[in-house]
């Protein structure tokens, strides 16, 4: 029997199926929520609103694409920005989420906000997390604390002070923001990552216009149309009438205690937005732990992405966090 054609078949075979398991693995994306898309909308019913871009000056130093895990063949990236600021060690951090209902936008969005950070004196990275169409809660949840560690793992080369490092977001990414921080080191939201030696807390959270209570009725109300799943539905699997459980332990109110850091809620005109804020505040509030609020008029929820609101918001953002992460010194390297 002549072997040498098996045999060539088994090494074509070899061949073939290395070639497949090195291509880059096809991630589900939704593309509905972007900077470009949302602009469209928004400039319909607010004519004077500008895009806010992100403008990487000689004063930054910029790194993008960054890996920080793996999850099989997926790999997950930040961008990661920081001044460029002679003469001081280190640098207080904030890690910045983008939103996009669990299941859209991206990482590049938040990065006008990362560098408006990194003009101002601190580090800062934009962090993408996988979305609901490629896994369910709470994978992104175990995503950003894998980022955390990461972060601290890396603070060195970074330049990176440990003791002041906040979580930020947008949106979807302020509620999570708001998980992250009032979640700090429990440990059935750590993940089976690595690096488990570093903690996952932080020492203050920004929440822009995003949610902390799912089962508030203006978000567990949502879903009465099967064909039209809410963001919840599709991030949980699950309508609230469905598995009320699962929409109640991924609320961030349910975590409140002494252990919670100081937080800031930015909110648009939409209401909707502020479920459960006075709630969280009322409990955080029992334990005497500072909170501010702000509400910018006459807003639609993205007001972030545009200016004349960018900029009010970075003001609150900055003012918080240099007083709850005791900077002495407010900074700004885009001024003369």
């Amino acid at each position: 029997m002549n072997s040498k054609p098996l045999i060539s078949a088994i090494i074509l075979a070899m061949f073939v199926c290395s070639n497949l398991l090195a291509q880059e693995i096809k991630i589900p994306r939704d593309t509905s929520f972007n900077t470009k898309s949302t602009a469209e909308k928004i400039l319909k019913d607010y004519p004077f609103a500008i895009v806010v871009e992100a403008i990487v000056t000689n004063n930054v130093k910029a790194e993008y694409g960054v890996v920080y895990t793996t999850r099989g063949k997926r790999k997950l990236h930040l961008d990661i920005v920081s001044p460029k600021i002679k003469g001081r060690d280190k640098f207080p951090f904030v890690m910045v989420l983008h939103g996009g209902g669990w299941r859209s936008g991206n990482k590049e969005m938040e990065l006008p906000t990362a560098v408006h950070l990194a003009n101002n004196g601190y580090a800062a990275a934009s962090v993408e997390y996988r979305l609901s169409g490629e896994a369910k809660y709470p994978a992104a949840i175990y995503d950003l604390k894998e980022a955390l560690r990461w972060i601290k793992k890396n603070a060195e080369k970074h330049n990176i002070d440990t003791n002041k490092i906040a979580v930020s977001g947008v949106s979807a990414g302020g509620t999570l923001a708001a998980f992250l921080g009032a979640t700090g080191n429990l440990k059935k939201f750590e993940g089976d990552g690595f690096c488990k030696e570093y903690s996952t807390h932080v020492h203050a959270i920004v929440n822009i216009d995003g949610i902390v209570d799912f089962t508030h009725p203006a978000e567990s109300g949502k879903d009465t149309d099967p064909a039209k799943p809410s963001a919840g539905k599709a991030w949980f699997g699950a309508a609230y009438k469905e598995n009320p459980q699962i929409w109640e332990v991924a609320s961030p109110i349910k975590y409140v205690s002494e252990k919670t850091p100081p937080i800031i809620f930015i909110n648009s005109s939409q209401e909707r937005f502020r479920a459960g804020r006075n709630e969280m505040i009322d409990k955080m509030n029992k334990y005497n732990t500072y909170s501010e609020v702000h509400s910018i008029a006459n807003t639609p929820h993205p007001f972030w992405l545009f200016q004349p609101w960018f900029d009010e918001t970075m003001k609150y953002m900055v003012s918080f966090l240099n007083k709850v992460l005791d900077v002495k010194k407010e900074l700004n390297l885009t001024k003369p």
